[in-house]
Parts: C-alpha cells; structure tokens; sequence
C-alpha cells in the first residue's frame, strides 16, 4: 500500500487512492482518518499530474517565452523537488529510519503524509498560476496569457504572508525576468525585437507611426515607468538608425560598448528595481549617445533646426510673416477680381474664389523670391533661409477636422495637443484652413516628432493670425486718397483763375467731407492698431522670445540665458523683435540665482533633447493662452471683425474713386447706383466700428478674467514643477522652464488705450469719437 501511495504521488494514477471510497463494502475497510489521509496523498497525486501534464503542454506550445521559460521552471524546480521528496520519503522507509519506521517494522500513514503537508498549498499556489498562464479571459486574439502580466502577478504574490508560496514565487519572478531582460537586451543593444516569442513584447511595429514603431502600454510590466520604456524605444530606433546608415550592421565604436552595455543589464537583480532599471537603460541612453548618436545626430544641427522653427513658425523673422501674409492677400484679391469678369451664368458657385492648394503653394513660392530677392541686396548668405526653403510647406487641410491638430502617439505629446483650443485661426490668411508644415528628416526625427510640428503649426497660425490683423490695420494708413486731399488743388496758372479757385474749393469740400467720415473709422483702427502692437509685443517679445532665450541657452550651455538675461541666438542682424522688454520682463520674473557659467557645452542626448523640447512647446502654448478657449475665443472674433472692417474701408475707397472718375472725368458706370452704394457701405462700417470696439473690450475682459483666476495661476505658477517629474532621474542637469509673461503687465499696458480700459468711477467708458481730436491734433 505505501508504495503504491508513494507512486500516486509521483504522478502515476492510482485506483486505490483515485477511486469512490463511498461504497459501504470498501469504506468498511478503512477508518474515517485513513480515508482523510488518503484523500489527502490524492489531492497531492491530482494537483502533480495536473500540473505535469498542464506545463508541457504550456512548454510546448505557448507563444510567450516568458511563460514557457516559467512553465519549464515549475517543472525542473519545484517538481523536481517534490519528487526528490517522494525518494526521500522512500528511502527513509527502505532504510528503516525511526522516524517512519516504528517498533514491529510499521510504517504510520500519519507519518508518511506528515512529510508532504508542506506541498499541499504550494502545489495548489502552482496549479493557480498554470490555470493563469493557460485560462482565456475572454481577449478577441484569444491569447492566454501575456508577460506583463505573468510578471506583475509574480511580483504581486511576494507580498503573501506565507513563507513557502513567496519563496516560489521569487525563484519564478527570477525567471521571468531574466528570460524579459533578455528581449530587452536584444532591444536596447542590437536594436532588434526578440524573434522567439516576441508576440508580448511591448515594443511593436507600426508603418503608421514616423518611427515605425510604437509602445503598447498594455504590455509593459508595471515596474517600468512611461519614461523609461520611450528610452528603450528611442534606443532601439536610434540603433536601427545608426545601423541602416553604416549598412548591414554597426560600426567598429557601436561594437566596442556592446559589453558595458550587455554589464549594464547582467548587474541586475530580481525582483527589478523600478529605480534602478531606470538608471540603467539611462546609462546605456547616455553611452549610445557618446558613441553613435553623436555623429548621427550633433547639437549643431539640432540647433540649425531649431532656428528655423523659430524664425518661420514663431514669426522670428519679421519679413516673412509680411510677405507671406501681402502674397496671400494678394491672391485672394486676385481670385475675387476673376470671379468679377466671369458672367454670371457661367460662375460656379464659391469655386472660382475658393483657394487651391496648387495656388497656396504658389503664394509660398512667391514669398521665398522675394525672402531671396531682400538676401541678394543685403548679399547675405543665409542658410536658414535656404534650409527653410527646402523643407518647408503651406498646405490646405482637407477637411474641417483638420482645423485642430491630429494627435500623435506620445502620450505627454498628446496631452499638449488636447490642451490647445480648437479655435480655427488657420483659417484667416485664406478664408480656408491652411497649415505650415515641415518636412522631418532623419536623423532629426530622433527628437522631432510629427506631433511636435503639429504644435508649432497650432503656434503658427495664432501668432500670424495677430501680425496679419496688425499689418492690414497698417496698411489702410498707405492709402493717401483716405488721408490727404487727393487729388491735390490745381496749379498755378490754371489755379489762379476762377474756374480753379471753384476746382481747389470743391475738392476741399470733398476731402473735407470724407475726412469728417473717415474719423471714426480711424479712431478706431488706432486703437485696434494700440492693442494689437501691444499684445503682439507681449506675445513676442515677453512670451516667445523669453522662453526661446532660455531654452537656447540650456541648449548651448550659456549661463546667462539658462536663469538671467536671455541670449539671442546667431541669426542675421535685423531678423527679430527688440528684446529689451524681454530682458527687463525675465528680470522681474525671475526669483532664481544665475547658474554658474559653464565653459564646455553640454552633451545632450537626442532623448533628453525631445523631452526638454516637449516641456518647451508645453510652456510655449500655456503662456500664450493658447490652451484658454475664454480667450482665444473672442480674439478670433475680433480678428473676423478687424477683416471686416479692413474690407469695408477697402470699398468705400473703391465707391468714393468711382465718384471722383464720374464726377471729374465723366466716367460713367451705368449698372452702379454709387451714392445708395455708398450709404451703404458707411452703415455697415459704422456697425463693424462698435463690434471691434465690443470685440476689444471683449478681450480685455476675458484676460482680466484669468488674471483673477486662481487655477490658471496655479497652473502657471506649478508648470514647472509638473514637468520636472516627468523626466529621468538620472541626477544630470534637466531644463526647467523659465517663467516669462504676466497678464497683469499686459493689461496695465492696455489701460492706456483709452475708451477700452478700465470703467471710469461711474461705470462709463470713454465713447471712442472723444479721441477724435485727440488723434487728429
């Protein structure tokens, strides 16, 4: 009987132990306590067999090699003990040993299942973990078991309060890790994702994203921060990089620190440290840095990039802004007087003044000749300019979905994106949706991502949007027939005779006349214009000049732009906004010490590159209220309306020199009724006056809002300390956002506009015809 209880338990099915003792005759043979010993050796045989014949089915088959490696390990560890227990038993017996063997030569069944009553919840903590491994929990690619959560669940079972099932559970852990480690290191060291059960590997392919590769969260143990898997992201890429450069494999100095880096991974002990694998994947960024990435990708041109998204997608090249904004309204003037010489039965509805994307791309062209032509006087050799050229696109978004930018596949990237209000200002420059885009070349693509761009391009339309009303409001100031008494009195001697003197006297009347219209028009373009010039300047000088100051000297190593005066970059002379306001703002703001000065320019790795860039573009959006919608909401409106009004004036100045033609020279136009045009067109612009006027305060108000709100002072005060969270802690130096801006400096500027600041004691305003003689004296 004993050996056949003894072959049970090792795995062999036994009628004795595995048979119904419910019937009378048998159960009469054996005592209540027999029977509970015996249920008990065939519990221990069930679970051994279950559990033999439940791995090598896992071992076999299963597409996890993590599982199959801790499948095999509960069959060569912890079966294999129990087994060498069974023999133990057994030749503890045959020896006679006094502690199984009694007087008489009896051997107790006590005894014997005494020596297996510490594998009963071992084996049954076994089988739970083999019905884990192999149950479907209802997942649609019906996969069993993944091994993110194989590993989560072996950490989370060191924490039982049983001694025996931790132990196992940390000899499986060990496992478990080491056979994940070892993808990591096909990752991380030669750049190839793990060819044998690879299936759960958290890294995957995907043609769609820029990289050709992406994170699935979903399979990333949860020891492992989001910071930590985008360095083994960006290691493997950046070494797919620097292998599909040098040919079919690495280069003599990427192999020479293949061992250091295969050191950095075999020095780690399970169960794995979050803070420590962390460190080491960062040691290992950091040596691909100083080794490969160097020469794939320097800071110098880093920087190049850089200063083109400075000057072109946040205005800091003046000229173009102006000239990119003259083509563009000079396209769409010229679609409107096409449409004009069509016959009317032969127009097509809106198509022949909608914008294509052909002609979009045209009026770029046009404003990188005259960019060249304004370089060829100054015969100045700008490479930035020619780089922009090469790379950068004016597109028309095809549908209305793409007025706000599409999300990427960086999880903090994104956050930035759904930050950023939905307000359409692309829309302004041509009355249809339209984007600046850039092409990413690599290796720029390793810090430079296509949502990255989608931000500046958000950035981009905003700040233009704002120069463009500027530069239109301007321009009504070039047209001399509106200003001046034009056409001028007559000469002499023709002007000395009386039909001269009637000439000089009735033109006098007329200029006279219009100017006494145009009063209020141009009160109130002065006052748009004073508010404009001011929040531009805010919005430059003290916002994106500031922070580009700050970051270009992290960049670059330059302590007096890291905390103090913000430094400009090397661009040619006469290329951004004076920044002296910025120099006193930052200043002011500023309640650090200056960092001591650094003589040898820091070594930045592409990584730390992007995330720094990130946290760069996300203080971007919030100190310029992008991401306010109570803001940009009514700016946008204003800026419809300044369009408007700029259009009005356009043709009443169309009206008033067909009246001169008429009037003077006889030309008539018979299908034009001028003088009901006319009343027209001054009762419309006398409305548009009081919404620009509304629209103003409008804006004032919703940034006196958030000057009062606690939260969006909370936010701007914390930003940076959120942002620091998020990078490594590797202890090496991490940019920080400077703080530059402060509404409160805006709007104390603003209350010197006049009938658009601050309510008087009474609660009145200043009516905006009070300034007239204040302007025109």
């Amino acid at each position: 009987m004993l050996h056949e209880i003894l072959l049970s338990l090792s795995g062999h099915p036994s009628p004795l132990l595995w048979n119904d003792h419910s019937d009378p005759a048998a159960s009469s043979l054996l005592s209540p306590p027999e029977r509970q010993l015996l249920d008990t050796a065939a519990h221990l045989s069930e679970l051994h067999c279950k559990l033999r014949e439940q791995t090598s089915r896992i071992s076999n088959a299963h597409p996890s090699a993590i599982c199959r490696a801790v499948s095999t390990a509960i069959v060569t560890i912890h079966l294999a003990s129990f087994q060498r227990k069974i023999i133990e038993v057994e030749d503890s017996i045959l020896r006679k040993d006094a502690a199984l063997v009694g007087a008489y030569n009896i051997v107790p069944l006590t005894a014997v299942i005494g020596q297996f009553s510490g594998w009963t919840r071992r084996l049954e903590w076994l089988w739970e973990l083999v019905e884990f491994m192999t149950a479907d929990k209802g997942r649609e690619d019906r996969l069993p078991c993944q091994a993110a959560k194989l590993i989560d669940r072996l950490r989370n079972e060191l924490q039982t309060g049983y001694a025996d099932v931790s132990e196992t559970s940390r000899s499986l852990l060990q496992v478990a890790e080491t056979s994940w480690l070892k993808q990591v290191s096909a990752w991380v060291v030669y750049g190839r994702k793990p060819t044998v059960g690879g299936y759960d590997f958290f890294i995957r392919e995907d043609e769609e994203e820029e990289q050709g590769y992406k994170i699935d969260y979903d399979l990333l143990p949860t020891f492992v921060t989001p910071s930590t898997a985008a360095s083994m992201l960006f290691i493997g890429v950046s070494i797919n990089r620097a292998r599909s450069r040098a040919g079919t494999d690495l280069d003599a100095s990427g192999l020479s620190h293949l061992s250091s880096q295969h050191q950095e991974l075999a020095q780690l002990s399970s169960p794995l440290n979050s803070v420590i694998f962390s460190r080491a994947i960062t040691s290992i960024r950091y040596t691909l840095s100083r080794t490969t990435l160097r020469k794939l990708l320097p800071l110098a041109k880093v920087l190049e990039m850089l200063r083109v998204l400075r000057e072109f997608f946040l205005i800091g090249r003046g000229e173009f802004a102006i000239a990119l904004t003259q083509q563009a309204d000079e396209k769409v003037r010229s679609r409107w007087r096409r449409a004009d010489n069509i016959a009317y039965e032969n127009r097509d509805a809106l198509g022949t003044v909608v914008v294509k994307d052909g002609e979009v791309s045209a009026v770029l062209a046009r404003t990188w000749a005259f960019l060249g032509s304004m370089q060829s006087q100054h015969a100045d050799d700008d490479e930035t300019l020619e780089l922009a050229r090469d790379l950068l696109r004016l597109h028309v978004s095809k549908s209305v979905e793409a007025v706000t930018p599409a999300k990427g596949s960086d999880h903090a990237t994104n956050k930035i994106i759904d930050a950023i209000a939905p307000t359409p200002f692309r829309n302004l420059l041509f009355s249809v949706p339209v984007t600046l885009t850039m092409q990413i070349q690599s290796p720029i693509d390793l810090f430079l991502t296509h949502s990255d761009l989608q931000i500046y391009t958000a950035i981009n339309s905003y700040l233009l949007s704002v120069r463009r009303a500027h530069l239109r409001l301007t321009d009504l100031w070039k047209i001399s027939s509106l200003r001046r008494h034009h056409p001028p009195p007559p000469r002499a001697p023709y002007g000395n005779t009386k039909s001269g003197i009637s000439k000089t006297a009735l033109l006098r009347e007329r200029s006279s006349l219009r100017s006494s219209i145009m009063r209020s028009t141009w009160s109130t373009s002065s006052a748009a214009i004073f508010f404009l010039g001011e929040t531009e300047a805010y919005l430059q000088v003290g916002i994106v000049e500031g922070l580009w100051s700050h970051f270009h000297g992290w960049l670059t190593g330059t302590s007096e732009s890291t905390r103090g005066e913000p430094s400009r970059p090397s661009t040619s002379q006469g290329q951004h906004l004076k920044t002296s306001n910025a120099n006193d703002t930052m200043r002011l703001d500023s309640d650090e010490s200056p960092a001591p000065h650094q003589d040898t320019q820091p070594n930045h790795d592409p990584q730390s590159l992007s995330t720094a860039h990130r946290q760069y573009l996300g203080t971007l959006t919030r100190r310029l209220l992008l991401t306010q919608p109570t803001f940009t909401t009514p700016l946008y409106e204003l800026l419809i309306q300044i369009d408007h009004l700029i259009a009005l004036v356009h043709r009443l100045h169309g009206v008033w020199i067909a009246a001169d033609l008429e009037a003077d020279e006889g030309v008539v136009d018979a299908f034009a009724n001028l003088d009901a045009e006319e009343r027209d067109v001054r009762a419309q612009l006398r409305g548009v006056e009081r919404r620009v006027k509304f629209g103003i305060e409008e804006v004032i108000s919703a940034l006196r809002v958030l000057s009062l709100d606690s939260s969006f002072a909370a936010e701007m005060e914390g930003e940076e300390d959120t942002l620091q969270d998020e990078t490594d802690g590797d202890g090496a130096e991490k940019y920080r956002p400077h703080r530059v801006g402060g509404i409160d400096r805006l709007l104390m500027k603003l209350d010197f506009g006049g009938w658009f600041g601050p309510p008087g004691m009474d609660g009145s305003r200043r009516d905006v015809h009070a300034r007239d003689d204040e302007f025109f004296s």
